[in-house]
């Protein structure tokens, strides 16, 4: 296929597991109806954002792929749309676990898991707490609308994510988020240092970035985050093509010729010129090659 419709949707989350994934049915449904076929939800959509505290209660919103009621619901829906569904979920592997997407693709099949690889650690956002860094490496899969890289959240700040995912053939990269305010400080805003990244990302490898976050206000215990929401759709020069506000729950709408990109990609020579001979660097923690 080279013409790819996508949709980056935000919403807003309940306590109620059953009734965010109602929620999220409907917005799903609605960008459909509307001739998208790449349709992003945001990050851990099934629940509140519940690594603002630490609790162990919370481990017990892990499950398995298998048993996770959003992927079972979602797997029927992307078969019933016929689109394109990558899926958020707190997954549960024996002792492990993981900050995941299962990539859902048109038929319904699942093509395969992507695990969460930078865990942020800070005030209002434990996800050490809660998650094993993640083992799958960077994923792309050939879906039925074209090849699709996923990043989560925090691995959207990393641009060798991006790059990683562009060298395996990706035409669109993809991150569901969950960002907001900071607990500790809140004359900080993240927002667009947060976009400005993922526009990088987009100029850099000439192509597609979505980004989908979450709204609304959060409370746990004396923590506080009020999600901005913000959800965008970048083109292959860092453009920003559409972008939803701080606090309604929206769909964001754009298309794209992907062997249209795939020229423009060859034709400009960022590929070609390359020099991964000399970014060995990049391979170590404190910039030292020689020890």
């Amino acid at each position: 296929m080279s013409q790819l419709k996508v949709a980056a949707t935000q919403m807003s989350c309940h306590t109620d597991i059953q009734k965010n994934i109602d929620k999220a049915d409907r917005i799903v449904r609605e960008a459909a109806e509307n001739g998208a076929n790449l349709i992003l939800l945001q990050e851990l959509f099934e629940t509140p954002y519940f690594c603002q505290k630490e609790k162990a209660e919370y481990y017990a919103y892990a499950t398995s792929l298998e048993e996770n009621p959003a992927i079972k619901h979602f797997r029927q829906l992307a078969k019933e749309l016929s689109v394109v569904l990558p899926i958020s979920f707190y997954e549960k592997k024996n002792t492990a676990r993981y900050n995941s997407v299962a990539m859902i693709d048109a038929d319904g099949e699942i093509l395969g898991v992507y695990r969460k690889s930078h865990i942020p650690d800070g005030p209002g956002y434990e996800e050490k707490y809660y998650f094993t860094p993640g083992d799958t490496g960077f994923k792309v899969w050939n879906t039925r609308v074209g090849k699709v890289g996923v990043g989560i959240c925090w691995d959207q700040w990393f641009p060798e994510a991006a790059r990683a995912m562009a060298l395996q053939g990706a035409e669109i990269l993809l991150y569901p988020t969950a960002i907001g305010s900071e607990p500790e400080d809140s004359s900080v805003d993240s927002k667009q240092h947060w976009q400005t990244c993922m526009l990088g990302h987009a100029a850099t490898n000439l192509m597609p970035v979505i980004a989908s976050n979450r709204i609304g206000v959060e409370h746990d215990d004396d923590s506080t985050i009020t999600f901005y929401g913000s959800s965008f759709i970048a083109g292959p020069t860092g453009n920003l093509i559409e972008e939803a506000s701080r606090d309604t729950e929206d769909i964001l709408y754009a298309e794209f010729d992907l062997k249209q990109l795939e020229a423009q990609r060859v034709e400009w020579g960022l590929f070609r010129d390359r020099r991964p001979d000399l970014y060995h660097v990049l391979t170590t923690h404190d910039g030292q090659i020689n020890k």
